[in-house]
């Protein structure tokens, strides 16, 4: 997937870079959608093809042996989502790709929370209900 460094991605982390190749699918999902609605037979087999590259990259990524079962839940998606995009550009279906999307947005979002971080812990009311308790398990 070549140089980030022209989508000011230098110095980004792993999941950071996996987050923006997720991007990347669905900006091209939605480009494929858009040919569709168009009629450009063309752009719709380009868009679907960039997005199926970046699915392969990934799935190419991928460390069974250090990842487990994670890793394995990985692999089944990106086998899934290829053949849902294949289907949806053989098909020439706006909906079809649109349900790619959501599929593939749902599974970004998760890699985001993992770039946020953990969450901070919850706060933890007295009794009362206007101040946080103390000696919560939490402590770092």
């Amino acid at each position: 997937m070549g140089n980030f460094q022209g989508y000011g991605l230098e110095g980004a982390s792993a999941v950071d870079l996996v987050v923006a190749l997720y991007d990347g699918i669905i900006r091209f999902l939605h480009a494929a959608a858009d040919a569709v609605e168009r009629g450009d037979t063309e752009g719709r087999r380009a868009a679907a093809k960039r997005a199926l590259d970046i699915i392969l990259h990934l799935q190419s990524r991928l460390r069974m042996d250090v990842g487990g079962a994670p890793a394995q839940a990985l692999s089944e998606f990106y086998a899934a989502i290829f053949a849902q995009i294949l289907q949806a550009s053989q098909a020439a279906s706006p909906q079809k790709f649109q349900h790619a999307i959501e599929c593939v947005r749902n599974v970004r979002d998760a890699w985001r929370q993992v770039a946020a971080g953990p969450a901070p812990p919850p706060q933890h009311l007295s009794q009362a209900g206007d101040t946080p308790s103390v000696g919560s398990r939490w402590n770092a």
